[in-house]
C-alpha cells in the first residue's frame, strides 16, 4: 500500500507537535515505520490519508462497540449540537445518563462526569483518600491508569509500549506513596497489608488488565482483594476505563460477581467522545465538593454532546441479545484464530474475554500470562513483522505489543473471517522473518 501522504503529514506534524503525535504510541515506535494519518472512518473500516482502507480492531482504543459512526450516536449529537456544544453547566442529559450507568451498574450510587479517563481515576484516588483519611495506594506492574503523577510507576500502555520506566516530572512524593506489586499475586497484597494496612486508602486495579496486553485474573485473586480491603479499612477501585460496558452492561464487576467501592469509566459512556466518570457507594460520594470537602471541578465535564453520544450507546446496548450475539461472533473468532496457531504450531497464545482479544507472542508457551514480567518476556521482533503483515493486507491493530484488539458490533462473519486468514498469513511472516518495518 502507498502510504506517502501520511508520510508527508508527519513529517509535518513534527515540527509543531512533540514527536508528531498527540499521544506517543500513536508514533510507530514500538513497531517501526511511520504512523499512519486517518482520515475518516465508517462502521468496522478506517481510511487513511491516502484512501487506503483497513479493517479496524483499534475500535479507538476501545470505546466504539458500535462501530465507527453508528445512525443513532450520530444522530444524538447533531440534534443535541443545534441547542448548543458547551453551557458549562447542568443539563438534562447529564442526568439522565447518569441514571442510565447507575441502573446498569450494581455498585454504583453516584457517579460524576469528568473528560477522561485519566480524570476518572486521579480524582478517585483523591476521593479515597478524603474519605480514609490515608495517603498509601497500591497499584499493580503493567496496569495503566492513566498519566496523573501517582499511576506512572510501571505502567503499562504507552508507557511499556516506549519502554518508559515511569516518567521525568513525577515528584518523588507521588512515587513514594504509590506501591507497586505483581498483578495475580494475593500473597504480595496480603504482606503489604499487613506491614503497612492501617496507612493504604485504596487498590486500584483493572479487574481484567488490558493496557499491558492482556492479564486475565486468576481464581479468587478479585475475591481476594475484596476480602482484603474489607479487612484493612481500604477501599477498593475498579478500573474499568476499558472493560466498562465492554463485557456487558455491569462491566467486568458484573462479569465476575465483585463489588468494588468505586469505579472509573472512560470514553465509552460518551459513544466515543471525549469523557470519563468516576462512582461508587453513597456515603463515599457524598465526600465531592459541594457536599464534601473533596474537590474536583471541570468546565467541560458533562457537556451536552457526550451525554447525548452516550444515552445513544447505552441505549443501544441495553437492546435484547446485544451483547449475546456479539459474544457469539468474537468466540467464533477466537475459535478460527486458535485453530490457525494449532495448524502452524506457532509459538504464541491467544487470550480473549467478550469482544477483547490479545495475541502473545510467547515461545512454546501452553499457558496465558500471569502478570506484567510474563507479557514483557514475548518475542517483541516477531511482533513487528506480524503487524506490518497486517497493516499491508488491510488490517489495523494497536502499533503495540502491549495493547489489545477489540471487536465491535459492525465487524461482520465474513470481516471476522478474512481477517483470521489474514493473521495466519501474518504469523508466517512473523515465523519467517523479513521486514518488520510498517
Amino acid at each position: 500500500m502507498k502510504r506517502e501522504r501520511s508520510r508527508k503529514l508527519y513529517s509535518k506534524a513534527c515540527a509543531v507537535i512533540p514527536g508528531g503525535v498527540s499521544s506517543p504510541v500513536r508514533a510507530f515506535k514500538g513497531v517501526g515505520g511511520d504512523p499512519l494519518f486517518l482520515q475518516r472512518a465508517e462502521g468496522a473500516f478506517v481510511y487513511d490519508a491516502d484512501n487506503n482502507r483497513y479493517i479496524d480492531y483499534v475500535g479507538s482504543w476501545g470505546p466504539l462497540i458500535l462501530g465507527h459512526a453508528p445512525g443513532p450516536v450520530l444522530e444524538a449529537i447533531e440534534r443535541t449540537a443545534r441547542n448548543g456544544t458547551s453551557f458549562g453547566a447542568a443539563t438534562l442529559k447529564e442526568v439522565e445518563l447518569a441514571e442510565k450507568v447507575v441502573e446498569c451498574v450494581p455498585s454504583i450510587d453516584q457517579i460524576r462526569f469528568v473528560n477522561s479517563g485519566t480524570e476518572a481515576t486521579m480524582s478517585a484516588l483523591r476521593l479515597a483518600r478524603g474519605f480514609t483519611g490515608r495517603d498509601l495506594l497500591i497499584k499493580f506492574s503493567g496496569c495503566y491508569h492513566g498519566h496523573a503523577d501517582a499511576f506512572l510507576s510501571d505502567a503499562g500502555s504507552g508507557v511499556a509500549t516506549l519502554g518508559i520506566p515511569g516518567s521525568a516530572g513525577v515528584p518523588a512524593g507521588a512515587a513514594r506513596d504509590t506501591i507497586t506489586l505483581p498483578y495475580n499475586n494475593l500473597g504480595a497484597v496480603e504482606e503489604t497489608l499487613q506491614e503497612h494496612g492501617d496507612k493504604v486508602a485504596a487498590i486500584i486495579l483493572e479487574p481484567v488488565a488490558c493496557n499491558m496486553g492482556m492479564v486475565l485474573p486468576h481464581k479468587g485473586f478479585l475475591e481476594g482483594l475484596r476480602t482484603l480491603c474489607d479487612k484493612w479499612g481500604a477501599l477498593l477501585i475498579f478500573d474499568e476505563v476499558i472493560t466498562g460496558f465492554r463485557l456487558g452492561l455491569g462491566g467486568a464487576q458484573g462479569h465476575f460477581g465483585i463489588t468494588p467501592d468505586l469505579s472509573t469509566f472512560g470514553k465509552i459512556i460518551g459513544g466515543g467522545l471525549p469523557v470519563g466518570a468516576y462512582g461508587g457507594r453513597a456515603d463515599i460520594m457524598a465526600k465531592i465538593a459541594p457536599t464534601g470537602p473533596v474537590y474536583q471541578a471541570g468546565t467541560l465535564s458533562g457537556n451536552p454532546l457526550a451525554m447525548a453520544a452516550g444515552l445513544a450507546t447505552l441505549e443501544q446496548l441495553s437492546a435484547p441479545g446485544f451483547y449475546e450475539d456479539l459474544e457469539a461472533r468474537s468466540a467464533s473468532f477466537s475459535r478460527q484464530l486458535n485453530d490457525v496457531l494449532a495448524a502452524r504450531d506457532t509459538p504464541a497464545y491467544l487470550n480473549r474475554i467478550g469482544s477483547i482479544f490479545y495475541l502473545w507472542f510467547k515461545p512454546h508457551q501452553s499457558e496465558g500470562p500471569r502478570d506484567y514480567g510474563d507479557i514483557k518476556s514475548a518475542d517483541s521482533e516477531r511482533f513487528k513483522r506480524y503487524f506490518a503483515s497486517l497493516l499491508e493486507q488491510g488490517i489495523w491493530t494497536a502499533p503495540s505489543a502491549f495493547e489489545v484488539g477489540f471487536i465491535s458490533a459492525a465487524h461482520t462473519q465474513s470481516l471476522l473471517d478474512s481477517t483470521a486468514t489474514a493473521m495466519g498469513k501474518a504469523l508466517d511472516v512473523s515465523l519467517a522473518g523479513g521486514p518488520s518495518k510498517a
